[in-house]
């Protein structure tokens, strides 16, 4: 095996790099194919133009300058044997670096795990099952969520309803509604609740997660670690909530396409001429809570494994629920709704809202602004897909780059990693 890249798409990089003042990287990236130590240099220079400012501002010449050089690096480590160490730079290389190499990244990846496959041939096989505990009755559910949940406006559940339907009930009128029945034949809902399944497909990329409560809390971080890592710490339990791990709004499908397999765009997305905008994934141990928020699209909320609660407020009564006034902020809430405090936020507990519990199998439609707050029942994997109509006024979405908000876009602003 061996990790190669096409020399014009090298003199492409280097062009643009040298376009940008990379002269340095330029000359030293041009010896990355023979000696290791210019390839690792070349690294180091491009990582440091990621951090040189906010990451909207990170030009695609040194994103791509990022890639090549991970690839080189990734090369040296595949013919010494250290694959682990190859995949996890080409997978840095995926997440921070541009689109430019992302073919040659592909093949790196491809051949790297099955390389490593071929390495775990003859051990042992079978299914691992995520424990989801115990079945909960409805008061105890109750005492872990916030107050008065699942009182009176519970969200309305359909069977698969027609296209017609969901246009002129839900679409149109911006009404939420729980879709049933709908993805019963997406292979991940039998394929994700085998561990080992996740493992052998994932286990050896790296993946960008939260750390702590949740992202308005002061001690919140990311970090970068192995998606197998991530899944023994969801296997610990680990109660602390500042040490709490979550893979949260990651386009994990784009970057690990065997999973994107797993899972099919429903019909709905196509509704009002629909045009998906972004496809993440959500996937993380019990209690792990997304403060209330709003987002910019239509979303179908897709539970693949376990069970999640979900509350709903309509736009109409946002200035109700005391909305941050920066505006990279502005989407989010102010209200902790797990610990409301009457004295800033007296008109909070007389809103109406509706919420549920969004079980396995079943999708969540929310319209566009709607706010929700969002908590984990038991180890959970779910699926959203944000699409916008062609007619639509929906705004872009603010991304974590700019600021810590709920589109939480992994950046290297915020980065924590070992590189």
């Amino acid at each position: 095996m061996e990790i190669t890249v096409d020399s014009s798409v090298v003199n492409s990089v280097i062009r643009k790099v040298r376009e940008e003042g990379g002269f340095a990287y330029a000359a030293t990236v041009k010896q990355a194919g023979q000696d290791f130590q210019s390839a690792e240099a070349a690294r180091e220079m491009a990582w440091e133009q990621l951090h040189c400012g906010p990451w909207h501002d990170v030009g695609q010449a040194w994103r791509d300058a990022y890639s090549m050089a991970c690839l080189y690096v990734a090369a040296f480590k595949v013919r010494k044997g250290e694959l682990k160490e190859a995949m996890k730079i080409v997978d840095m290389g995926v997440i921070m670096g541009g689109e430019g190499l992302r073919r040659e990244s592909d093949k790196a990846i491809r051949e790297i795990r099955d390389a490593l496959a071929r390495n775990e041939e003859g051990k042992e096989s079978g299914e691992e099952r995520w424990n989801m505990g115990m079945e909960m009755s409805l008061p105890e559910v109750r005492h872990l969520l916030p107050f008065k949940s699942l009182l009176n406006n519970i969200v309305e559940k359909q069977s698969s309803p027609s296209m017609e339907k969901f246009l002129c009930d839900y679409f149109l009128v911006g009404s939420p509604v729980v879709l049933v029945d709908c993805i019963d034949h997406w292979p991940a809902c039998t394929k994700w609740k085998d561990i080992k399944y996740l493992k052998r497909i994932a286990g050896e990329r790296t993946v960008p997660v939260e750390v702590g409560k949740n992202y308005l809390c002061p001690k919140w971080k990311t970090e970068l670690i192995r998606f197998s890592d991530f899944l023994e710490r969801i296997l610990s339990n680990e109660c602390n909530p500042e040490n709490r791990t979550y893979l949260a709004q990651h386009p994990l499908f784009d970057q690990i396409q065997e999973l994107r397999t797993d899972i099919m765009m429903p019909d709905y997305c196509f509704t009002g001429g629909g045009e998906l905008q972004s496809l993440n994934a959500w996937f993380g141990p019990a209690e792990t809570v997304t403060p209330l928020h709003h987002d910019p699209h239509h979303n179908l909320l897709a539970q693949v494994v376990g069970r999640k609660y979900v509350r709903l407020y309509p736009a109409s009564i946002t200035e109700d629920l005391y909305p941050f006034s920066e505006s990279m902020l502005k989407n989010s809430s102010q209200v902790d709704l797990d610990k409301v405090d009457t004295n800033l936020f007296p008109k909070v507990q007389d809103l109406e809202f509706l919420d549920c519990i969004l079980e396995e199998g079943e999708m969540l439609y929310i319209p566009p602004k709607w706010w929700h707050y969002v908590k984990s029942l038991t180890t959970s994997f779910s699926v959203s897909f944000w699409w916008a109509s062609k007619k639509s006024n929906e705004c872009e979405p603010i991304h974590a780059s700019d600021a810590t908000t709920g589109d939480r876009q992994f950046s290297a602003d915020n980065l924590v990693s070992d590189v």
